[in-house]
């Protein structure tokens, strides 16, 4: 168990681990594309379309973001 302090740089890095975990595992090991333009399209369409709006966050209680301000709202 590591023990830090909240929004301290640990902090910060960990969530970047986690984040490029999974868009390795959710999209890039799952694919291959025949030019860079169509992995970076496919890849800001995956954090855009996908991950920040839908996916389900931790930090929310597990819901995505979109559920999360309904509830709000």
């Amino acid at each position: 168990m590591v023990l830090r302090r909240k929004n301290s740089p640990l902090d910060c890095f960990l969530i970047l681990l986690t984040f490029f975990k999974s868009l390795k595992a959710e999209l890039i090991w799952r694919n291959r594309w025949e030019t860079r333009r169509q992995a970076e399209g496919a890849i800001f369409q995956y954090i855009n379309g996908f991950y920040n709006p839908r996916r389900r966050h931790s930090s929310l209680g597990g819901k995505s973001p979109l559920a999360f301000e309904r509830k709000a709202a």
